[in-house]
């Protein structure tokens, strides 16, 4: 009996799997390919030779860390669909702490960004900007600041998922009411944790105005730390980043440079729970207020903050949340409206 019960479970969830993935468009991508982007020559010298046993009860080896390395440099993934309905590609930069997973299978296991913007007929490149993820990290030699790491009960409130820290107890966390964040998919984001650091900032700028003089003229969406690179690079490059998305932007742009966006449409978007947050609206109002400038320069930006058109629940991690789709489409639909894609 309990065998005849686990088959027909078995049964159910691979029809109900089968169902859903007839109901969801084949990605039909044509093209997967990937690249390094930025990096530098530094030259290391005057340290000793070390011997070292990579493997255990390998023989050693001698190890003479004297001589040139190449560091700083990007790693870019990139996706072409079969239809193209954008007129130009679409560049997906995550935040502080993070890599390019960010826009992949979210942490329940759901699709993702990534996904949405290939299946809608954009040409998507995903990156893990430097120091993070695939780019990898330097040497204290060459990087003699300290990384930074996130504890396990750090981002449950500082990307506004509950009040005060994450337990193990469920009865013990609090989660915003309301929150869309999957809570049962915490432990798996924070296993996309990596370290940072806080004095690469002019080597990642330097790596993605790298990529996209090489990919674009683009779209550039960013997200949290991401919203200082998305910026700057674009008022560098105005001529090549045609629009920018800045999702939650934590970091900024150069005001001194305002006008050099006159000709960039932007889209903002910001979640829910911020006014119960310490950091958040200073946050936001820094961007608000060079947006300010960025208009009086003659450039157009708009800004969803998405309780006020009735969508509710969305923590910093958006693109993550149960309706991320939701997120996504807007994003889309403004694109659409701006001229650079199809429905």
């Amino acid at each position: 009996m309990f065998k005849q019960l686990s088959r027909f479970v078995s049964y159910c969830f691979f029809a109900i799997t089968s169902i859903a993935h007839a109901q969801t468009p084949a990605l039909n991508v044509v093209e997967i390919g990937s690249f390094h982007v930025g990096g530098r020559l530094v030259e290391i010298s005057n340290k000793p030779v070390k011997s070292v046993v990579f493997s255990p009860g390998s023989a050693p080896a001698l190890i003479d860390p004297n001589g040139k390395y190449l560091v700083e440099q990007m790693y870019v993934q990139y996706f072409t669909p079969q239809i193209l309905k954008s007129k130009l590609p679409i560049l997906l930069w995550h935040g502080g702490g993070l890599t390019g997973v960010t826009y992949e299978t979210t942490p329940d296991g759901r699709e993702g960004w990534q996904q949405f913007f290939i299946r809608n007929g954009w040409k998507t490149y995903v990156s893990d900007a430097v120091e993070r993820g695939r780019s990898g990290w330097a040497s204290p030699d060459i990087w003699p600041s300290e990384p930074q790491f996130l504890t396990v009960e750090n981002p449950w409130s500082r990307f506004r998922i509950g009040s005060g820290a994450w337990s193990d107890d469920p009865a013990k966390r609090v989660q915003f009411q309301g929150s869309l964040f999957p809570a049962e998919g915490y432990l798996n984001f924070m296993r996309q944790i990596v370290p940072r650091w806080t004095t690469t900032d002019a080597a990642t700028i330097k790596a993605y105005t790298e990529l996209v003089d090489k990919v674009c003229p683009c779209v550039v969406l960013v997200h949290s730390q991401g919203g200082m690179f998305g910026q700057r690079v674009a008022q560098a490059r105005p001529d090549k980043v045609k629009a920018l998305v800045l999702v939650e932007p934590a970091g900024f742009g150069d005001p001194d440079q305002a006008a050099s966006l006159k000709n960039t449409p932007v889209l903002e978007i910001y979640g829910d729970f911020i006014d119960q947050d310490s950091r958040w609206p200073n946050i936001r109002k820094t961007q608000m207020d060079l947006n300010k400038k960025y208009i009086e320069a003659g450039g157009s930006v708009d800004v969803i903050n998405l309780p006020e058109i009735g969508i509710k629940g969305n923590s910093h991690m958006m693109m993550m949340d149960r309706n991320n789709m939701q997120i996504a489409q807007l994003i889309n639909d403004w694109l659409v409206r701006k001229g650079f894609a199809e429905k």
